[in-house]
């Protein structure tokens, strides 16, 4: 996909209703947006269906909750404190400020991440790496900053406390694991499962919801004996593909990138990232983890506190190994819209997003064909209420049959319903399907059953 159509995409998105640039009308805030009507039912498919496919239909993965706001020994036990950082440089000509590694990334294509600071300012004096945004070449020496983000807690200025916005879901899942034994007793192997908004004070450039400061994430935690962690490794690595393609993406758009040893997280022995083919190339999308024993072993060190697990068949009491598989939804909304935008030319050119219809923000639309008779406005508000019922259904009386329809395309709504005059003469409606744009004739008492087939 080239750049000019990635800026299509973006620029549908918003005049669809998906994406806003957020608190616009003051000028907006760098990287953040807003979801608007059709892009929050989006979302929320894309949310509900993840805890399907990973929580609600598996036995051994109990889903959580937990707080954004945490006690700050949280973060100090699991090293975000000390390791969850980038590296920032700053162009002094324009005061534009970069992440190190992805200004190299952009210009040479090859993978910076993890590369020491000192590393960093020799490729970038050596291949005189100007600032994209003045093309100037000078830069402020590359320092480190810390991904968290800081709050105060405390009415009285002088007996507020330092707190921190969670930057993954992860660390709510180790701090609960004790009380999740107590109460639910799983055996191994079992998961611990969330999702919700998390926060990075990160520097980012463009390029829509595709990083951003605050954005939707879900991931599990999967507990394994130690000796067994790579075949759960790789058994993830699987599910979490299929999960990838079962949304409609491409298999040949979508790659496997092990990390170097220089980029692994601090708490990982092993990482592979699952990457889209993105307009800017080749960049992670869902990512499994292998992370040993050492957030448990932290915790209950700092804390003080006992998290081993107790096997009830032999006695044994170890601190399992973490197989963690992790989902950036906001981000999977942009891979969706742009895997399922598509333009079409010919006599009737028109641009239609072909979403998995369990996607889709509607499912049916509905049309009086003309908004000025009243015949057909009842009789389509009637099946218009029907249809409510059972499905998303989105009602629409604006400008010509056409231009309703090109609107839906644009929207992904699987299906258009249109009542006219011969359905109030023998109860038939004209049904058109939004990928091959064909219309037929159905009876009214046969919508629901047409749909429940066409909408699996």
């Amino acid at each position: 996909m080239s750049n000019e159509l990635a800026d299509k995409v973006i620029a549908l998105a918003k005049r669809r209703g998906f994406i806003y640039p957020s608190s616009e009308i003051y000028g907006g805030l760098a990287n953040t947006y807003d979801y608007g009507p059709r892009g929050v039912e989006l979302l929320r498919n894309l949310k509900n269906y993840w805890w399907d496919y990973f929580v609600r239909f598996r036995e051994e993965i109990y889903g959580l909750e937990t707080s954004v706001l945490m006690n700050p020994k949280v973060w100090e036990a699991s090293g975000h404190t000390q390791n969850f950082a980038d590296s920032l440089i700053e162009c002094k000509a324009c005061h534009t400020r970069y992440r190190a590694d992805h200004l190299i990334e952009d210009f040479t294509a090859a993978k910076a991440e993890g590369k020491t600071e000192t590393e960093m300012e020799k490729i970038i004096t050596g291949k005189k790496i100007p600032c994209p945004n003045c093309q100037t070449f000078s830069w402020t020496p590359i320092r480190r900053f810390n991904l968290l983000f800081q709050t105060q807690i405390g009415i009285v200025p002088e007996a507020q406390s330092l707190t921190y916005l969670r930057g993954e879901t992860a660390q709510g899942m180790f701090v609960d694991f004790k009380q999740v034994l107590d109460t639910v007793a799983p055996r191994l192997p079992f998961g611990l499962a969330q999702s919700g908004k998390v926060y990075r004070n990160e520097i980012t450039k463009g390029k829509g919801v595709f990083r951003t400061l605050e954005f939707d994430l879900a991931e599990f935690e999967y507990y394994v004996k130690a000796a067994e962690w790579e075949q759960w490794f790789n058994y993830w690595k699987l599910e979490v593909e299929k999960f990838g393609l079962s949304l409609g993406i491409a298999k040949d758009h979508l790659k496997w990138r092990s990390h170097g040893k220089e980029e692994l997280a601090h708490y990982s022995k092993r990482t592979e990232d699952l990457e889209y083919q993105f307009p800017w190339g080749y960049k992670e999308w869902f990512a499994i983890a292998y992370r040993t024993d050492y957030d448990l072993k932290n915790h209950m060190e700092k804390s003080g506190v006992d998290l081993r697990y107790t096997d009830r068949d032999t006695g044994e009491k170890f601190i399992p190994h973490v197989i963690e598989p992790t989902f950036g939804l906001s981000r999977s909304l942009l891979v969706i819209l742009m895997e399922s935008y598509h333009e079409e030319t010919g006599e009737k050119p028109r641009t239609v997003l072909r979403l998995q219809p369990f996607l889709a923000p509607y499912k049916v639309a509905v049309f009086p064909l003309l908004k000025n008779k009243p015949d057909l406005v009842v009789k389509a508000r009637t099946i218009f209420a029907a249809l409510l019922n059972q499905y998303p259904t989105v009602w629409d009386d604006r400008g010509n049959i056409g231009k309703r329809y090109y609107a839906q395309d644009e929207i992904g709504t699987p299906f258009c319903l249109t009542v006219d005059f011969d359905t109030l003469k023998d109860d038939t409606v004209t049904v058109r399907d939004r990928d091959t744009a064909r219309q037929e004739r159905i009876s009214i008492d046969k919508i629901l059953d047409y749909l429940r087939v066409h909408l699996k």
